[in-house]
């Protein structure tokens, strides 16, 4: 692993300290996996067999819904962490997928490497708990703004807070996430500006 990523895996588990040793542990406990534009990184039906720290590249989280169109729960770009948790941490089938939008590179951990972390390590209970802290309270702050805000607010929002996203993330993935049909997002896109 270069230094480039070793440095990324530090700054996402920031307050985790290492010995020498043990952080070389750590380090070498990641690999670099890279994905081609569209390819499927998770497959629903399939098990997701790692925990990702994204370095480059965008994924959406998406399943399909009975007419086979794909609703996107969320994405996942550069410093951010990525793949199907659920299926990660309950080691059970999927029930989304993991779509690279971009080419992108990812530095992934095994499920036991993962949980190994935890066991010895204690400051990654700390890590754990405001990750999926701030994983959870996202989840309600995004299902309270699809309940109460109009489409032209929630994409006023969505610009607000990710502005580099919307130029990169294919429009019909962004109207699905804000629960909106593509016509309205172009529309929206061409009138409002930001």
């Amino acid at each position: 692993m270069d230094a480039a990523h070793s440095e990324r895996l530090r700054s996402f588990f920031q307050g985790v300290r290492f010995s020498g040793p043990q952080e070389e542990l750590f380090l070498r406990s990641w690999n670099v996996y890279t994905f081609t534009q569209n390819e499927l990184i998770t497959q629903a039906g399939s098990i997701e067999r790692y925990f990702y720290v994204v370095v480059a590249g965008v994924q959406a989280l998406y399943l399909l819904n009975k007419n086979g169109e794909k609703v996107v729960l969320g994405f996942s770009y550069p410093g951010s962490p990525s793949g199907v948790f659920d299926s990660f941490i309950y080691h059970k089938p999927a029930d989304t997928f993991l779509e690279a939008l971009k080419p992108s590179t990812l530095l992934g951990i095994s499920r036991s490497d993962y949980l190994s972390l935890f066991e010895n390590h204690s400051d990654f209970h700390k890590w754990g708990h405001h990750f999926f802290r701030d994983i959870l309270f996202g989840r309600l702050f995004r299902e309270v703004e699809l309940l109460t805000l109009s489409a032209e607010e929630r994409y006023i929002a969505f610009m607000e807070r990710c502005p580099e996203e919307l130029r990169v993330i294919p429009q019909k993935y962004l109207a699905s996430y804000l629960n909106m049909k593509p016509e309205t997002f172009s529309r929206l896109r061409r009138s409002i500006r930001y």
